[in-house]
Protein backbone atom coordinates (compact mmCIF):
# COMPACT_ATOMS: atom_id res chain seq x y z
CA UNK A 1 0.00 0.00 0.00
CA UNK A 2 1.15 3.89 -0.95
CA UNK A 3 2.13 5.54 2.01
CA UNK A 4 2.49 9.06 1.72
CA UNK A 5 3.02 11.87 4.98
CA UNK A 6 1.40 15.18 4.71
CA UNK A 7 2.50 17.42 7.27
CA UNK A 8 5.35 19.36 5.52
CA UNK A 9 3.99 20.25 2.18
CA UNK A 10 3.74 23.95 2.31
CA UNK A 11 1.64 26.16 0.33
CA UNK A 12 1.00 23.32 -2.46
CA UNK A 13 -2.19 21.47 -2.24
CA UNK A 14 -2.32 17.47 -1.18
CA UNK A 15 -3.72 16.43 -4.43
CA UNK A 16 -0.37 17.96 -6.10
CA UNK A 17 1.83 16.50 -3.48
CA UNK A 18 0.20 13.20 -3.73
CA UNK A 19 0.57 13.19 -7.59
CA UNK A 20 4.28 14.48 -7.37
CA UNK A 21 4.92 11.79 -4.57
CA UNK A 22 3.50 8.88 -6.92
CA UNK A 23 5.32 10.46 -10.24
CA UNK A 24 8.81 10.09 -8.19
CA UNK A 25 8.25 6.46 -7.40
CA UNK A 26 7.58 5.73 -10.90
CA UNK A 27 10.20 7.89 -11.71
CA UNK A 28 12.60 5.80 -9.36
CA UNK A 29 11.56 2.19 -10.24
CA UNK A 30 9.53 1.80 -6.80
CA UNK A 31 6.68 1.30 -9.26
CA UNK A 32 7.24 -0.95 -12.00
CA UNK A 33 5.51 -1.17 -15.17
CA UNK A 34 2.20 -2.75 -14.94
CA UNK A 35 2.05 -2.63 -11.21
CA UNK A 36 -1.94 -2.21 -10.46
CA UNK A 37 -2.14 0.74 -8.32
CA UNK A 38 -4.32 0.82 -5.27
CA UNK A 39 -8.22 1.89 -5.74
CA UNK A 40 -9.34 5.70 -5.21
CA UNK A 41 -11.40 5.07 -2.38
CA UNK A 42 -8.59 2.65 -0.98
CA UNK A 43 -5.92 4.57 -1.41
CA UNK A 44 -7.82 7.41 0.34
CA UNK A 45 -8.81 6.09 2.84
CA UNK A 46 -5.40 4.54 3.57
CA UNK A 47 -3.81 8.13 4.00
CA UNK A 48 -6.83 9.72 5.10
CA UNK A 49 -7.49 12.13 2.55
CA UNK A 50 -10.55 12.43 0.33
CA UNK A 51 -11.16 10.43 -2.75
CA UNK A 52 -11.63 13.20 -4.74
CA UNK A 53 -8.15 14.42 -4.23
CA UNK A 54 -6.88 10.37 -5.22
CA UNK A 55 -8.99 11.18 -8.29
CA UNK A 56 -7.08 14.35 -9.00
CA UNK A 57 -3.56 13.17 -8.72
CA UNK A 58 -4.61 9.61 -10.78
CA UNK A 59 -6.22 11.92 -13.44
CA UNK A 60 -3.11 14.50 -13.67
CA UNK A 61 -0.59 11.23 -13.60
CA UNK A 62 -2.74 9.61 -16.32
CA UNK A 63 -2.51 12.75 -18.80
CA UNK A 64 0.94 13.11 -18.36
CA UNK A 65 1.24 9.26 -19.77
CA UNK A 66 2.59 7.99 -15.57
CA UNK A 67 -0.04 5.57 -15.16
CA UNK A 68 -3.32 4.35 -17.65
CA UNK A 69 -6.32 2.47 -16.83
CA UNK A 70 -8.38 -0.51 -17.96
CA UNK A 71 -12.38 -0.61 -17.59
CA UNK A 72 -13.06 -1.88 -13.98
CA UNK A 73 -9.72 -3.59 -13.60
CA UNK A 74 -8.31 0.02 -12.53
CA UNK A 75 -5.56 1.86 -12.59
CA UNK A 76 -1.64 0.29 -13.47
CA UNK A 77 1.70 1.89 -13.70
CA UNK A 78 2.45 2.52 -17.26
CA UNK A 79 5.69 0.84 -19.33
CA UNK A 80 8.39 3.56 -19.06
CA UNK A 81 11.37 1.11 -20.11
CA UNK A 82 11.82 2.93 -23.65
CA UNK A 83 12.69 6.07 -21.66
CA UNK A 84 16.55 6.69 -21.26
CA UNK A 85 17.42 7.80 -18.04
CA UNK A 86 19.61 10.57 -18.23
CA UNK A 87 21.50 11.74 -14.94
CA UNK A 88 20.28 15.19 -13.46
CA UNK A 89 23.03 17.50 -14.11
CA UNK A 90 22.66 20.51 -12.10
CA UNK A 91 24.03 23.80 -13.89
CA UNK A 92 24.22 27.38 -12.49
CA UNK A 93 23.66 30.24 -14.63
CA UNK A 94 25.93 33.13 -13.60
CA UNK A 95 24.47 35.63 -11.74
CA UNK A 96 25.25 39.58 -12.32
CA UNK A 97 25.81 40.85 -9.20
CA UNK A 98 24.70 44.40 -8.43
CA UNK A 99 28.47 45.38 -7.75
CA UNK A 100 28.96 43.72 -10.74
CA UNK A 101 27.74 46.71 -13.00
CA UNK A 102 30.25 49.87 -12.48
CA UNK A 103 28.29 52.44 -11.40
CA UNK A 104 29.32 56.26 -11.81
CA UNK A 105 28.55 59.67 -11.05
CA UNK A 106 28.70 60.93 -13.99
CA UNK A 107 28.21 58.93 -17.58
CA UNK A 108 28.74 62.00 -20.05
CA UNK A 109 28.69 59.28 -23.28
CA UNK A 110 24.91 57.71 -21.94
CA UNK A 111 21.91 58.75 -24.71
CA UNK A 112 19.58 58.73 -22.47
CA UNK A 113 16.45 61.00 -22.63
CA UNK A 114 15.42 63.11 -19.67
CA UNK A 115 12.60 61.18 -17.63
CA UNK A 116 11.27 64.36 -17.04
CA UNK A 117 10.36 65.57 -20.26
CA UNK A 118 7.81 62.23 -21.46
CA UNK A 119 4.56 63.28 -21.72
CA UNK A 120 3.31 60.96 -19.40
CA UNK A 121 -0.16 63.09 -19.04
CA UNK A 122 -0.83 63.50 -22.62
CA UNK A 123 0.08 59.57 -22.63
CA UNK A 124 -2.32 58.79 -20.27
CA UNK A 125 -5.03 60.58 -21.76
CA UNK A 126 -4.52 59.40 -25.14
CA UNK A 127 -4.45 55.67 -23.66
CA UNK A 128 -7.46 55.90 -22.03
CA UNK A 129 -9.26 57.70 -24.68
CA UNK A 130 -7.99 54.76 -26.83
CA UNK A 131 -8.87 51.58 -24.88
CA UNK A 132 -12.51 53.74 -24.17
CA UNK A 133 -12.77 54.20 -28.04
CA UNK A 134 -10.93 51.24 -29.68
CA UNK A 135 -12.00 48.16 -27.36
CA UNK A 136 -12.73 45.99 -30.90
CA UNK A 137 -9.60 47.46 -32.99
CA UNK A 138 -7.84 46.30 -30.18
CA UNK A 139 -8.17 42.94 -29.87
CA UNK A 140 -7.84 42.39 -33.55
CA UNK A 141 -4.39 41.11 -34.82
CA UNK A 142 -2.40 43.72 -36.47
CA UNK A 143 -1.24 43.21 -39.72
CA UNK A 144 2.40 42.27 -40.33
CA UNK A 145 3.14 45.96 -41.46
CA UNK A 146 1.45 47.92 -37.85
CA UNK A 147 -1.60 49.38 -38.24
CA UNK A 148 -3.04 51.46 -41.09
CA UNK A 149 -3.57 54.54 -38.50
CA UNK A 150 0.17 54.15 -37.84
CA UNK A 151 1.43 54.06 -40.89
CA UNK A 152 -0.76 56.65 -41.68
CA UNK A 153 0.42 58.79 -39.42
CA UNK A 154 3.88 58.60 -39.73
CA UNK A 155 3.48 58.67 -43.53
CA UNK A 156 1.78 62.44 -42.68
CA UNK A 157 4.45 63.26 -40.21
CA UNK A 158 7.64 62.54 -42.90
CA UNK A 159 5.29 64.64 -45.56
CA UNK A 160 5.29 67.77 -43.36
CA UNK A 161 8.58 67.55 -41.63
CA UNK A 162 11.03 65.52 -43.55
CA UNK A 163 9.42 66.37 -47.17
CA UNK A 164 9.14 62.96 -48.15
CA UNK A 165 6.00 61.78 -50.02
CA UNK A 166 5.35 57.87 -48.76
CA UNK A 167 2.41 55.79 -48.94
CA UNK A 168 1.35 54.39 -45.85
CA UNK A 169 1.77 51.08 -47.22
CA UNK A 170 5.50 51.62 -47.76
CA UNK A 171 5.81 51.51 -43.90
CA UNK A 172 6.73 48.68 -41.71
CA UNK A 173 6.85 48.87 -37.90
CA UNK A 174 8.68 47.32 -35.43
CA UNK A 175 10.16 46.71 -31.88
CA UNK A 176 13.24 48.69 -32.49
CA UNK A 177 15.50 49.23 -35.28
CA UNK A 178 17.46 45.98 -34.62
CA UNK A 179 14.76 44.04 -35.22
CA UNK A 180 14.24 46.11 -38.26
CA UNK A 181 17.82 45.08 -39.17
CA UNK A 182 16.84 41.45 -39.06
CA UNK A 183 13.84 42.17 -41.35
CA UNK A 184 15.94 43.67 -43.56
CA UNK A 185 18.15 40.81 -44.03
CA UNK A 186 15.68 38.06 -44.81
CA UNK A 187 14.22 40.42 -47.20
CA UNK A 188 17.12 41.55 -48.88
CA UNK A 189 19.05 38.07 -48.65
CA UNK A 190 21.27 36.64 -46.61
CA UNK A 191 23.82 36.27 -50.00
CA UNK A 192 24.63 39.97 -50.00
CA UNK A 193 27.27 41.52 -48.63
CA UNK A 194 26.39 44.55 -46.24
CA UNK A 195 29.44 47.70 -45.93
CA UNK A 196 28.94 49.70 -42.59
CA UNK A 197 30.86 52.74 -41.53
CA UNK A 198 34.04 52.31 -39.73
CA UNK A 199 34.06 53.80 -37.43
CA UNK A 200 30.33 53.67 -36.51
CA UNK A 201 27.45 52.11 -34.29
CA UNK A 202 28.78 48.69 -33.19
CA UNK A 203 25.79 47.13 -32.76
CA UNK A 204 24.88 46.98 -36.29
CA UNK A 205 27.68 45.12 -37.13
CA UNK A 206 27.50 42.63 -34.38
CA UNK A 207 23.49 42.23 -35.78
CA UNK A 208 24.97 40.59 -39.32
CA UNK A 209 27.43 39.13 -37.61
CA UNK A 210 24.65 36.68 -35.38
CA UNK A 211 22.59 36.80 -38.58
CA UNK A 212 25.52 34.86 -40.55
CA UNK A 213 25.56 36.95 -43.22
CA UNK A 214 28.70 38.78 -44.68
CA UNK A 215 30.11 42.33 -43.97
CA UNK A 216 32.20 44.68 -44.40
CA UNK A 217 33.61 48.08 -43.19
CA UNK A 218 34.17 51.10 -44.85
CA UNK A 219 35.99 54.11 -43.97
CA UNK A 220 35.07 57.70 -43.80
CA UNK A 221 36.78 61.44 -44.48
CA UNK A 222 35.40 64.48 -43.74
CA UNK A 223 32.09 64.03 -45.86
CA UNK A 224 31.18 60.67 -44.72
CA UNK A 225 31.52 56.96 -45.89
CA UNK A 226 34.38 56.44 -49.19
CA UNK A 227 32.02 55.26 -51.95
CA UNK A 228 35.73 53.59 -53.27
CA UNK A 229 35.80 51.54 -49.75
CA UNK A 230 32.57 50.48 -50.79
CA UNK A 231 33.50 49.29 -54.36
CA UNK A 232 36.81 47.35 -52.38
CA UNK A 233 34.88 45.27 -50.35
CA UNK A 234 32.21 44.53 -53.10
CA UNK A 235 29.52 45.55 -51.26
CA UNK A 236 25.49 45.00 -51.98
CA UNK A 237 23.88 47.02 -49.52
CA UNK A 238 25.34 50.32 -47.46
CA UNK A 239 24.17 51.19 -44.07
CA UNK A 240 24.71 54.81 -43.25
CA UNK A 241 23.53 57.92 -41.04
CA UNK A 242 23.90 60.77 -43.36
CA UNK A 243 22.61 63.08 -41.45
CA UNK A 244 24.58 63.10 -38.31
CA UNK A 245 26.53 60.53 -38.74
CA UNK A 246 27.56 58.11 -35.09
CA UNK A 247 30.03 58.98 -33.42
CA UNK A 248 32.08 61.58 -35.91
CA UNK A 249 29.24 63.86 -36.11
CA UNK A 250 29.35 64.48 -40.16
CA UNK A 251 26.72 65.21 -41.94
CA UNK A 252 27.20 64.14 -45.88
CA UNK A 253 26.89 66.72 -48.39
CA UNK A 254 24.98 66.51 -51.27
CA UNK A 255 27.57 66.00 -53.69
CA UNK A 256 28.67 62.41 -51.31
CA UNK A 257 24.89 61.52 -51.52
CA UNK A 258 24.60 61.69 -55.34
CA UNK A 259 27.87 59.84 -54.80
CA UNK A 260 26.43 56.75 -52.89
CA UNK A 261 22.97 56.72 -55.14
CA UNK A 262 24.81 56.68 -58.32
CA UNK A 263 27.02 53.18 -57.10
CA UNK A 264 23.27 52.05 -55.72
CA UNK A 265 21.66 52.42 -59.13
CA UNK A 266 24.68 50.44 -61.10
CA UNK A 267 22.88 47.38 -60.39
CA UNK A 268 19.76 46.02 -59.55
CA UNK A 269 20.05 44.61 -56.10
CA UNK A 270 22.23 47.56 -54.88
CA UNK A 271 20.55 49.24 -51.84
CA UNK A 272 21.23 51.83 -49.18
CA UNK A 273 19.81 51.79 -45.50
CA UNK A 274 19.33 54.97 -44.59
CA UNK A 275 19.15 55.23 -40.30
CA UNK A 276 18.09 58.64 -39.64
CA UNK A 277 18.30 58.04 -36.39
CA UNK A 278 18.42 61.94 -34.69
CA UNK A 279 17.53 64.18 -37.50
CA UNK A 280 14.55 65.89 -35.28
CA UNK A 281 17.44 67.68 -33.58
CA UNK A 282 19.01 69.90 -35.58
CA UNK A 283 19.49 72.98 -33.42
CA UNK A 284 20.10 75.76 -36.18
CA UNK A 285 18.64 76.03 -39.57
CA UNK A 286 16.11 73.38 -41.97
CA UNK A 287 16.55 70.07 -41.40
CA UNK A 288 18.47 68.48 -43.67
CA UNK A 289 16.86 66.50 -46.50
CA UNK A 290 17.16 62.72 -46.38
CA UNK A 291 18.57 60.72 -49.21
CA UNK A 292 15.04 59.32 -49.52
CA UNK A 293 13.67 62.33 -50.85
CA UNK A 294 16.27 62.73 -53.53
CA UNK A 295 16.33 58.96 -54.38
CA UNK A 296 14.14 58.33 -58.00
CA UNK A 297 15.72 55.19 -58.27
CA UNK A 298 13.63 53.29 -55.74
CA UNK A 299 17.58 52.19 -53.51
CA UNK A 300 16.89 53.66 -50.54
CA UNK A 301 15.89 52.12 -47.62
CA UNK A 302 14.75 54.60 -44.79
CA UNK A 303 15.05 54.16 -41.06
CA UNK A 304 13.98 55.86 -38.10
CA UNK A 305 12.71 55.19 -34.52
CA UNK A 306 10.83 56.99 -31.72
CA UNK A 307 13.80 56.62 -29.62
CA UNK A 308 15.50 60.08 -29.48
CA UNK A 309 12.23 61.51 -29.63
CA UNK A 310 10.39 59.98 -26.89
CA UNK A 311 11.99 57.13 -25.00
CA UNK A 312 14.27 53.80 -25.29
CA UNK A 313 11.45 52.13 -23.95
CA UNK A 314 8.97 52.67 -25.85
CA UNK A 315 10.43 50.30 -28.60
CA UNK A 316 8.75 51.44 -31.44
CA UNK A 317 10.59 51.70 -34.80
CA UNK A 318 10.07 52.09 -38.67
CA UNK A 319 10.96 51.37 -42.06
CA UNK A 320 9.84 53.12 -45.17
CA UNK A 321 10.54 50.26 -48.34
CA UNK A 322 10.66 51.02 -51.99
CA UNK A 323 7.18 50.57 -53.70
CA UNK A 324 8.27 47.21 -55.24
CA UNK A 325 10.50 46.23 -51.81
CA UNK A 326 7.18 47.18 -50.20
CA UNK A 327 5.73 44.25 -52.38
CA UNK A 328 8.55 41.72 -52.16
CA UNK A 329 7.70 41.87 -47.91
CA UNK A 330 3.95 41.40 -48.11
CA UNK A 331 4.62 38.53 -50.20
CA UNK A 332 7.18 37.25 -48.33
CA UNK A 333 7.65 38.00 -44.91
CA UNK A 334 3.85 38.88 -44.05
CA UNK A 335 3.33 35.83 -42.02
CA UNK A 336 4.92 38.13 -39.20
CA UNK A 337 2.87 39.35 -36.78
CA UNK A 338 4.12 42.90 -35.60
CA UNK A 339 6.04 43.19 -32.64
CA UNK A 340 4.50 46.29 -31.28
CA UNK A 341 1.42 45.98 -29.03
CA UNK A 342 -1.85 47.37 -30.78
CA UNK A 343 -2.49 49.52 -27.23
CA UNK A 344 0.52 51.39 -28.12
CA UNK A 345 0.24 51.47 -31.84
CA UNK A 346 -3.55 53.18 -31.45
CA UNK A 347 -2.03 55.30 -29.05
CA UNK A 348 1.05 57.06 -30.40
CA UNK A 349 -0.73 57.26 -33.63
CA UNK A 350 -3.58 59.42 -32.17
CA UNK A 351 -0.03 61.39 -30.11
CA UNK A 352 0.73 62.63 -34.05
CA UNK A 353 -2.46 62.73 -35.43
CA UNK A 354 -3.62 65.25 -32.59
CA UNK A 355 -0.66 67.24 -33.17
CA UNK A 356 0.99 66.13 -29.79
CA UNK A 357 3.86 64.90 -31.49
CA UNK A 358 4.94 68.13 -32.93
CA UNK A 359 4.40 70.36 -29.82
CA UNK A 360 6.56 67.58 -27.78
CA UNK A 361 8.80 67.85 -30.79
CA UNK A 362 9.05 71.71 -30.82
CA UNK A 363 9.31 71.50 -26.69
CA UNK A 364 12.17 69.04 -26.98
CA UNK A 365 14.22 71.26 -29.34
CA UNK A 366 13.98 74.07 -26.97
CA UNK A 367 15.01 72.16 -24.21
CA UNK A 368 18.03 70.67 -26.28
CA UNK A 369 19.52 73.58 -27.68
CA UNK A 370 19.32 75.19 -24.38
CA UNK A 371 20.89 72.24 -23.07
CA UNK A 372 23.64 72.57 -25.16
CA UNK A 373 24.55 75.75 -24.82
CA UNK A 374 24.92 75.23 -21.03
CA UNK A 375 27.22 72.28 -21.88
CA UNK A 376 29.05 74.47 -24.51
CA UNK A 377 29.28 77.49 -22.13
CA UNK A 378 31.12 75.41 -19.32
CA UNK A 379 33.72 74.17 -21.38
CA UNK A 380 34.12 77.83 -22.75
CA UNK A 381 34.71 78.91 -19.10
CA UNK A 382 37.97 80.14 -18.17
CA UNK A 383 38.75 77.00 -15.89
CA UNK A 384 37.37 74.94 -18.19
CA UNK A 385 38.20 76.24 -21.78
CA UNK A 386 42.14 75.18 -22.02
CA UNK A 387 40.54 71.06 -21.83
CA UNK A 388 40.27 70.77 -25.23
CA UNK A 389 38.04 72.40 -28.30
CA UNK A 390 34.51 70.89 -29.47
CA UNK A 391 33.43 69.50 -32.76
CA UNK A 392 30.04 69.61 -33.77
CA UNK A 393 27.30 69.83 -36.59
CA UNK A 394 24.78 71.83 -34.90
CA UNK A 395 22.72 68.75 -35.08
CA UNK A 396 21.96 65.32 -33.00
CA UNK A 397 22.37 65.48 -29.15
CA UNK A 398 26.23 64.67 -29.11
CA UNK A 399 29.81 66.23 -30.38
CA UNK A 400 33.21 65.40 -30.31
CA UNK A 401 35.59 66.93 -27.51
CA UNK A 402 38.98 67.09 -28.42
CA UNK A 403 40.83 66.71 -25.29
CA UNK A 404 44.66 68.64 -24.88
CA UNK A 405 46.34 65.84 -23.51
CA UNK A 406 49.02 63.32 -24.06
CA UNK A 407 48.04 60.60 -22.36
CA UNK A 408 46.26 56.94 -24.25
CA UNK A 409 42.47 57.33 -24.29
CA UNK A 410 43.03 54.13 -22.18
CA UNK A 411 44.80 56.16 -19.36
CA UNK A 412 42.04 59.18 -19.79
CA UNK A 413 39.52 56.43 -19.69
CA UNK A 414 41.12 54.51 -16.40
CA UNK A 415 41.80 57.65 -14.89
CA UNK A 416 37.85 59.04 -15.10
CA UNK A 417 36.84 56.03 -14.14
CA UNK A 418 38.85 56.23 -10.65
CA UNK A 419 36.85 59.48 -10.38
CA UNK A 420 33.86 57.92 -10.89
CA UNK A 421 33.57 59.37 -14.84
CA UNK A 422 32.37 57.24 -17.57
CA UNK A 423 33.42 58.41 -21.00
CA UNK A 424 33.68 56.89 -24.12
CA UNK A 425 36.77 57.70 -26.96
CA UNK A 426 35.88 57.78 -30.14
CA UNK A 427 39.07 54.97 -31.53
CA UNK A 428 36.64 52.90 -29.70
CA UNK A 429 34.45 53.13 -32.49
CA UNK A 430 36.62 52.35 -35.30
CA UNK A 431 37.18 48.07 -36.53
CA UNK A 432 40.28 49.53 -38.09
CA UNK A 433 42.53 50.64 -34.84
CA UNK A 434 45.48 51.73 -37.40
CA UNK A 435 43.15 54.41 -38.91
CA UNK A 436 41.48 55.41 -35.53
CA UNK A 437 41.70 59.00 -33.96
CA UNK A 438 43.12 59.84 -30.65
CA UNK A 439 42.29 62.44 -27.61
CA UNK A 440 38.92 62.47 -29.18
CA UNK A 441 35.76 61.60 -27.04
CA UNK A 442 31.76 61.39 -27.39
CA UNK A 443 29.83 63.96 -25.38
CA UNK A 444 25.71 63.17 -24.86
CA UNK A 445 23.94 65.61 -23.70
CA UNK A 446 20.65 64.73 -23.53
CA UNK A 447 20.69 63.75 -20.11
CA UNK A 448 23.66 65.50 -18.73
CA UNK A 449 22.85 67.62 -15.34
CA UNK A 450 24.92 70.48 -15.65
CA UNK A 451 26.27 70.79 -12.32
CA UNK A 452 27.61 67.33 -12.38
CA UNK A 453 29.51 68.40 -15.75
CA UNK A 454 30.72 70.86 -14.30
CA UNK A 455 32.69 69.11 -11.80
CA UNK A 456 33.12 66.04 -14.16
CA UNK A 457 34.79 69.08 -16.42
CA UNK A 458 36.74 70.02 -13.40
CA UNK A 459 38.35 66.89 -13.21
CA UNK A 460 38.99 66.20 -16.76
CA UNK A 461 40.93 69.27 -16.71
CA UNK A 462 43.50 68.02 -14.08
CA UNK A 463 44.52 65.54 -16.46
Amino acid sequence: MLTYSFENIGKQSIYEYLYKCIKQDIIEGKLVAGERLPSKRTLAVNLGISTITVENSYGQLMSEGYIYSLPKKGYYVSDLSGVTKIKPVKYEIPRKKENDEPKYDMDLSSNRTDPDSFPFATWAKLMRRVITDKQEDLMKISPSEGTWELRAAIAMHLASFRDMQVEPEQIIIGAGTEYMYGMLIQLLGRDKTYCVEDPGYSKIARIYSSNNVKYCYAGMDKEGICPDKIRECDADIVHISPTHHFPTGITMPVSRRFELLAWANEKDDRYIIEDDYDSEFRMTGKTIPTMKSIDIGEKVIYMNTFSRTLTPTIRISYMVLPPHLAAVYRERLSFYSCTVSNFEQYTLAEFIQDGYFEKHLNRMRLFYSRQREAVLSVLKSGSCKCVGRVREADSGLHFILELNTKLSDDAVKKQLDSCGIHINALSEYYHDKANSISHQFVISYSNLKIDKFKDAIKKISKL
